[in-house]
């Protein structure tokens, strides 16, 4: 009987928004999303200037508005496609400074309730339905908070401010025949209780999570933990003592064994906030007087002076205290700043990591000085792992690392032996030599005299271990510059490379699958010995668009045999919203548990199709096309056109041309997505490749510009050739570097759109002198790339209306609001017709429904204004560029040519399979 040999992993949640694409299958993990909690909302601060004619800025008080009134939603609401209303109406309500509601077809959409977030026991014969509400008010945005050393602190709660929860926890029975049982909900907590952090047992048999009460005036708003059990779904507190509250700062408890957890405490013996003085001490003083090259990306939100290092240390400082359910508890250790806690496998030791001073008021506290530390569970000290110094001069350059220790963590096949690797470079990517990273081993507790054991060296960096046993483990590095990534086999026993047997050793590999019609992911038997593979799954590719997302017959020790695989497969087509279903071998059976209704049913017949063309460098280019609902081109003719997009640096042609996606995935429309305009009856070009290619020695942004612009050429032509969008109502969009791209393409591609929309973006490239994106070159090392890629340095040369909207707490590195601010003065100093929006309270991403209402107002107005009725008074400039336009799409090198397969997870491009593997998947 074929064995599979087991890779360790965790399994987390599965975060099931409507309004976005299903995860990649691997990893099975979705962070809790933060968003806020009242400051009373402010002024909604919005800036018009028509070409040639200034008009001054107007702000008002906000009480809570939505709906406004029945006028004002009456006025927005009742619009019909294609119509606007009077100008001077619409003008009194553009510059009223309140929240505005969008169309009905789009806010029904946005207000849709979302789906419940789903997390499996680990006997995996259980699942979690976490419920969840929609958008928050922006009373809880406008929440006070400390912006103190990279993060932001909610004082009241003393945890991450703008933290999302959950509303309640049901739990389903995973029947042997595959079938969900009856939900049972967890109960006992206080009702409106916000719930956070919610942690199965290692045995299954509790749930911990943590809860904060709407009453904000008092204690009840700090988090406490509570524990349920699973059985009977009742949950009471953790502590009998009321006043034991959780900080939830950095780490907020762990799972030490069964029946016990340690958790981060708020300490009792905390005094009162400290108080800032009225009057400083002196001066605020840097120095570099030993003329250290530190240089740093545009980091935000960072400490200031002394009394900023005081309020750090008062919210972060915790007292770990180890609860049994049984009611004891005890504290162990001093109070410190905690960041992370991991017990061994074996539940003897911990791994303790904490941060102390000197701090930094140049870097975020990833950076702050850190020490690790091994204790017994009952907090005895073992022995101090490393204590590594304050990290400011970690170079800018992508690969580049922090000087010693890092990655420091429990060989998860082993009771208690930890692992880590240590760079040969300095941490710095420019520094050739080899190896670059070396991995060690040692024993929690080494006997005298022993030293770390050499696991393996590496030349590219070091990016993780999946561990079998001493027979097998993968290794992997990478290195960005390049864009490669390798995958070693070794035997940590033997400390060589993995070496045939005559038992054969199999692993799972989970492909993306690759090919020139888009993704087609499958799951193959590789057996490492002999180089084989066979393939046991592969995604239907007709019609579906199917993903392996979890291994659910892995929760035995030991090796896993093949005819007893169980795995977690989702499935959905360009129609149908994701569903989850169980595979079982040998017979392959499949048993469909989940039934999700479509979060938007208006839609759900909308037109999807991946489309290629070409660049006229002969690049391939891809696209998904969205067109509305019953939309026939012979009959209703070209459409308005949104084109939304955000660009990508690629090493090489191939990389760039390969295709990504499936043309079967289900459409996620997220709050503010572009394929919300569908519901107003307009082309939706999405996700247009903007390939800026550097090969070889080439730096990608040196022709950026010009590589911009040839893309959005060869996008336009495209969706006219097809006569799906009218040339002179094309109008161009995006986010944080989308918004970058938009500005740009409006400077040097005016007759190519008829607007644009850039939301939270940067503008003027001087402001962010050592680095942004995929640039590791300095502003001195690449003055003209800055400049030539900066829009704002072509302010003058912008001519058709551009809408800016930014989050007025953008806390985005190199995205600060001032960047919104510059650009649009620069803009109005050229006569410009621009609109700047900045949403209160609202960071890099918006978050409260008001904002995301009114963005979506802003949106629809100015398309409907610039695109649908093209009332900016250019339509002779525009009917130019339509013979222009026009003349470049009977070129026979608009062909579309079909490229090599590739590619693989977000934010990497892969050249080989994946492993089932942490932290790229779950095997």
């Amino acid at each position: 009987m074929m064995r599979l040999n087991k890779v360790y992993h965790r399994l987390t949640l599965l975060s099931l928004t409507p309004s976005s694409p299903p995860p990649p299958p691997p990893p099975l993990t979705s962070s809790l999303s933060r968003f806020s909690s009242a400051r009373t909302p402010g002024h909604l601060r919005i800036h018009h200037f028509k070409r040639f004619k200034s008009i001054s800025t107007m702000t008002s008080r906000l009480p809570n508005l939505v709906p406004l009134n029945s006028t004002a939603a009456e006025n927005v609401g009742g619009r019909s496609h294609g119509s606007v209303s009077s100008a001077s109406t619409e003008d009194e309500e553009a510059l009223a400074g309140k929240y505005q509601l969008p169309p009905p077809e789009i806010k029904d959409i946005v207000d849709a309730p979302p789906l419940p977030a789903l997390s499996f026991s680990p006997q995996r014969d259980k699942i979690l339905f976490l419920k969840r509400r929609s958008l928050p008010p922006l009373a809880e945005l406008a929440r006070p908070e400390e912006k103190l050393a990279g993060m932001r602190i909610d004082g009241k709660f003393n945890t991450r401010s703008r933290m999302s929860f959950y509303t309640g926890i049901g739990i389903h029975q995973l029947m042997p025949d595959g079938v969900l049982g009856p939900e049972r909900e967890i109960y006992g907590y206080p009702d409106g209780a916000k719930i956070n952090f919610v942690n199965w047992s290692l045995d299954g048999r509790h749930l911990a999570f943590s809860i904060r009460g709407d009453d904000e005036d008092n204690s009840s708003s700090k988090l406490r933990v509570w524990v349920a059990n699973v059985e009977t779904g009742k949950a009471q507190p953790l502590f009998q003592s009321p006043n034991v509250y959780l900080n939830a700062i950095f780490d907020n408890f762990v799972w030490v064994d069964n029946s016990s957890l340690l958790v981060c405490a708020i300490p009792s013996s905390r005094g009162d906030l400290p108080k800032k003085p009225l009057v400083p001490s002196g001066p605020k003083i840097q120095s570099n007087e030993q003329k250290n090259v530190v240089q740093v990306r545009t980091f935000q939100d960072l400490l200031k002076d002394e009394y900023d290092e005081d309020l750090f240390d008062y919210y972060t400082t915790s007292q770990l205290v180890l609860a049994s359910l049984d009611g004891t508890t005890k504290e162990i250790g001093h109070p410190a700043v905690y960041t992370s806690l991991d017990p061994s496998p074996d539940h003897k030791y911990l791994l303790v990591s904490s941060i102390h001073r000197p701090y930094s008021f140049i870097v975020p506290c990833g950076r702050f000085p850190k020490k690790v530390e091994v204790w017994t569970t009952d907090g005895k000290f073992v022995r101090e792992v490393c204590d590594l110094p304050l990290a400011e001069d970690i170079p800018i350059a992508f690969s580049s690392v922090r000087k010693g220790m890092r990655s420091i963590n429990w060989r998860a096949d082993k009771p208690s032996t930890l692992y880590w690797a240590e760079t040969q470079d300095g941490g710095d990517a420019k520094v050739e030599v080899s190896p670059r990273d070396i991995i060690y081993m040692q024993p929690a507790e080494p006997l005298e005299g022993e030293q770390p054991e050499i696991l393996h060296k590496l030349d590219l960096r070091y990016g993780g271990i999946s561990w079998c046993d001493d027979s097998l483990a993968l290794v992997y590095e990478s290195w960005y510059k390049t864009r490669r990534t390798r995958t070693w086999v070794i035997s940590p026993g033997s400390k060589d490379i993995k070496k045939e047997n005559d038992e054969g050793t199999y692993v799972l590999l989970n492909g993306s699958g690759a090919t020139p019609e888009g993704n087609v992911p499958f799951l193959d038997l590789f057996d490492i010995n002999a180089g084989s593979k066979e393939r046991i799954w592969e995604s239907d590719k007709e019609r579906y668009y199917e993903t392996v997302v979890a291994l659910m017959s892995d929760y035995e020790e030991g090796d896993l045999l093949l005819n007893q695989l169980k795995l977690l497969i989702s499935k959905e087509s360009k129609t149908e919203n994701t569903q989850y279903s169980i595979h079982k071998w040998p017979e392959k059976k499949v048993c469909q548990i989940t039934n999700f209704p479509h979060p938007y049913p208006q839609l759900a017949s909308l037109q999807k199709e991946m489309i290629k063309y070409q660049r006229k460098d002969g690049v391939q280019l891809t696209a998904t096309l969205y067109l509305p609902p019953g939309y026939d081109p012979s009959k209703d003719g070209p459409l308005p056109c949104l084109v939304w997009s955000y660009p990508g640096e690629f090493k090489s042609k191939d990389a760039a041309g390969q295709v990504r996606g499936s043309p079967n995935e289900f459409a996620g429309i997220g709050p503010t997505s572009a394929l919300l305009w569908l519901a107003r009856r307009f082309a939706i070009l999405s996700g247009p490749t903007i390939p800026i290619i550097g090969e070889g020695d080439e730096e990608a942004n040196d022709r950026y510009v010009e590589q911009l612009v040839a893309s959005a050429e060869a996008a336009v032509e495209e969706v006219i050739r097809r006569g799906v969008a009218h040339p002179s109502k094309i109008a161009v969009g995006g986010h944080s570097y989308g918004a970058f791209m938009t500005a740009n393409l409006l400077a040097h591609a005016p007759h190519l759109f008829c607007c644009g929309i850039a939301r939270s973006g940067a503008y003027n490239r001087t402001l962010t002198p050592f680095g942004f994106q995929n640039e590791d070159r300095t502003l001195w090392e690449a003055m003209t790339t800055y400049v030539e890629m900066s829009p704002f340095m072509s302010a003058n040369k912008i001519k058709k209306p551009i809408l800016l909207i930014h989050g007025e707490e953008d806390n985005n590195s190199g995205t600060l609001t001032m960047q919104s601010d510059r650009f649009f003065n620069a803009l109005k100093g050229h006569g410009a017709l621009s609109r700047l929006v900045i949403l209160p309270f609202e960071s890099h991403g918006y978050a409260a429904r008001e904002s995301i209402m009114h963005v979506l107002w802003e949106t629809d107005r100015w398309l409907q204004k610039h695109c649908v009725t093209n009332s900016s008074g250019e339509s002779a400039e525009l009917e130019a560029c339509k013979d222009e336009v026009g003349k470049g799409i009977t070129d026979s090198d608009n062909q579309a040519v079909v490229g090599s397969g590739g590619g693989g997870p977000e934010m990497a491009d892969f050249e080989h399979e994946g492993f089932y593997s942490l932290p790229r998947s779950l095997l």
